[in-house]
């Protein structure tokens, strides 16, 4: 995470030559003692021809410095939606945050005004995105538009900026940076092409970083290089790291905590050894048995019955009970809250301790 901290009057102490210095924001006094980032009861809807569809609902997370938090579940459950409000790029309209407080350092990103809130998104959150050709504007040189960071940002001439373009290349690995600056996105590999968006992601050295399904569409191999590269730097820097994705293998070796998500709510959160050796909750757990094993030859293979419901019309009582086998009465008119389990973790299950024996 970044060493200096900034006043109300934009002043900073204690930088590192190696690190580029922050920005200006003037009225904004981040409090070192607080939380890195906090996220209270975050509701996002997105109205639509069919209705509103509740895309968040009441979401709860917190996420240290040099820690990792895995967000996991379908498609479709609200993992992206919240990273998009915490980084304030939602489209609003459609999309509007209807309740919460996303505070970083114990300033709430949703109550300042856009001009300061996008200092601070590219100050102190980055945002890897899962589409690295897409993200990437295709017209300009990957150098120019990491360079233009540092133009837009910091005031930096060409000169400057593209000195820093090339050491960002030189950071994630990207062999013979002086001369690759010069390429553009369709010249690089998927996987080098991710290596430029983590690049970009971290060029004005943010306190938290959030990648969303970064390994999405590359190989194994790659896909495992991608994931230390961003352990590696995480260490480095000591900064906060949101890792959204479906796959429980990619959290299993780097989360330190793990929400689990389905229909826009955590329905589980715990250590990743907890949930990874007696899941609490029937989502977590079937979704644990539906990982395929080397040890299951000839055995078919688990699958969670059902779809997923629509946003705009959740069933009453808890969202999973259509597709659950723990399922009761109760279950169809009282949605569960999240209960504390052992003060470690937390389950949205009424009948999590059944759960955990079975």
């Amino acid at each position: 995470m970044a060493s200096e901290t900034l006043s109300t009057d934009g002043t900073s102490s204690g930088s590192s030559s190696s690190r580029v210095a922050k920005g200006e924001l003037r009225n904004v006094s981040f409090d070192p003692s607080a939380p890195l980032l906090q996220v209270k009861d975050l509701q996002v809807e997105f109205h639509t021809r069919e209705g509103v569809a509740h895309a968040v609902n009441g979401v709860n997370f917190t996420v240290e410095a040099g820690r990792t938090l895995g967000i996991l579940g379908e498609s479709g459950c609200g993992k992206s939606v919240t990273a998009q409000a915490i980084m304030g790029i939602l489209d609003m309209p459609p999309a509007r945050i209807a309740g919460g407080e996303v505070l970083l350092q114990g300033v709430d990103l949703l109550k300042l005004p856009e001009d300061t809130r996008r200092r601070v998104r590219s100050d102190r959150v980055g945002m890897v995105f899962q589409d690295a050709l897409s993200a990437l504007n295709p017209v300009f040189t990957v150098g120019w538009q990491l360079a233009e960071l540092f133009r837009v940002h910091r005031g930096f001439s060409r000169k400057q900026a593209k000195a820093e373009a090339v050491r960002l290349l030189d950071l994630v690995g990207i062999p013979d940076a002086k001369r690759r600056v010069a390429d553009y996105p369709h010249q690089f590999s998927g996987g080098m092409r991710q290596r430029v968006m983590i690049a970009m992601a971290l060029a004005l050295d943010p306190d938290v970083l959030i990648a969303d399904e970064p390994t999405t569409a590359l190989d194994v191999t790659v896909q495992a290089q991608i994931m230390k590269l961003l352990t590696d730097l995480q260490s480095e820097r000591n900064m906060g790291l949101i890792l959204i994705t479906h796959d429980m293998g990619v959290v299993a070796d780097v989360a330190d905590d793990i929400c689990v998500m389905y229909a826009g709510r955590v329905v589980e959160r715990a250590g990743v050894l907890d949930i990874y050796a007696r899941p609490a909750h029937p989502y977590a757990k079937a979704l644990l048995e539906s990982i395929p094993r080397v040890d299951m030859k000839g055995q078919a293979l688990a699958s969670i019955k059902g779809l997923p419901p629509s946003l705009v019309d959740l069933p009453t009582g808890c969202s999973f009970r259509p597709r659950c086998g723990f399922a009761k009465d109760r279950c169809a008119s009282e949605e569960p809250p999240l209960y504390d389990v052992d003060g470690t973790r937390q389950s949205a299950c009424h009948y999590y301790e059944e759960v955990l024996s079975s």
